[in-house]
């Protein structure tokens, strides 16, 4: 009964069987593989991006804040929800590799609205030397709440930035969630809606350790490959970075594990609500977060559950609503789902 986080779970086989497969022989070493060449192409036809610049980086958080640091300068702001994965779960790594650019929140629960985003940049000035300049506007999809923004929805963000002449960053950490939940394509979620720059997850989705940095203008693509060698994520052995990305793309492996980890927690979200469990938030993709009793709390942990209480702790009254966060991921078998519903 593994809720913890989509980090834990394991990688899929048909990725281990491909990274074996490509252990044999020779390849040229720092993203100069042929294996590569497959990446790149394939990724710039998911995205119907034929001209798009495409780099692989073993973190989440080397892929956002690399990707983030060729739009912000050292005396710039990022504009990003106050909810957000670079401002809270980062350790101040966009304003290191970025030269100290800040982070300006747009304070929100869940998904950042184009009011609040507006008025984040409206109260900098630009041309004022006394203060941050504005900088890029980083999206996170799904966010670090379950929620996942509508195209329309990032189409108004993005109109809100480029009014501004602003660039934009999307965070997907968790892309193929929000992919599947929306039902869209690729494009219609990135560059036809206004984003310059996604980083595309693979970790959280049964990978072993890959993201992509996609530019849609490659214009910046010379100085990502500066920063990420700079900022020491270049392997030298990338073809296994390449390998994993090509073994999550082939035959829609990506949008398949994304769907199951969806339809997981969409049955463990019913369970939850049959149970009399609260939502803190409506659950879109892969991630819950709701409220129950705190001694079923207890008979889980004693049962063996893994999962974060979120803001409580085990220790109080029985009755007294606690929240909690889980995370269903690809590999979650069903019995285990139906093994936790059964202590409520």
């Amino acid at each position: 009964m593994f809720f913890s986080s989509d980090n834990a779970g394991p990688v899929h086989p048909a990725i281990m069987e491909r990274i074996v497969a490509d252990n044999a022989g020779y390849q040229m070493p720092y993203g100069k593989d042929t294996i590569m060449d497959e990446v790149r192409d394939r990724l710039r036809d998911i995205f119907e991006a034929p001209e798009a610049a495409v780099y692989l980086v073993a973190t989440g958080t080397a892929a956002n804040v690399l990707a983030l640091a060729c739009y912000a300068q050292p005396w710039q702001t990022i504009f990003c929800s106050s909810v957000s994965h670079i401002h809270q779960d980062e350790c101040n790594a966009p304003e290191f590799y970025t030269g100290s650019a800040k982070l300006t929140l747009v304070e929100t629960q869940s998904k950042m609205s184009p009011e609040g985003l507006e008025a984040a940049i409206s109260g900098q000035k630009p041309g004022n030397v006394h203060g941050a300049q504005p900088g890029p506007v980083s999206i996170t999809q799904v966010t670090e709440r379950g929620s996942v923004h509508s195209i329309a929805e990032l189409q108004a963000l993005t109109a809100v930035a480029r009014a501004h002449d602003l660039p934009v960053h999307l965070d997907g950490a968790r892309f193929a969630n929000a992919l599947v939940s929306l039902n869209c394509s690729p494009a219609e979620m990135t560059w036809k809606s206004g984003v310059d720059v996604v980083s595309f997850g693979g970790t959280k989705n049964g990978c072993m350790g890959v993201e992509a940095v996609i530019f849609f203008d490659p214009e910046k693509a010379w100085e990502f490959e500066l920063r990420r060698k700079r900022g020491a994520h270049l392997f030298s052995k990338h073809r296994y970075l390449s390998s994993q990305m090509a073994g999550y793309l082939a035959d829609d492996l990506w949008l398949r594990m994304a769907r199951q980890a969806n339809d997981n927690a969409a049955y463990l979200a019913d369970g939850l609500r049959k149970a009399g469990a609260t939502f803190l938030h409506e659950p879109q993709a892969n991630m819950i977060f709701a409220s129950w009793p705190r001694a079923v709390h207890r008979k889980l942990h004693e049962a063996g559950a893994r999962y974060h209480l979120w803001g409580g702790s085990l220790e109080g009254a029985d009755d007294e609503m606690v929240a909690a966060r889980l995370v269903c991921d690809w590999s979650l078998p069903r019995d285990q789902i139906d093994a936790f519903l059964s202590h409520f």
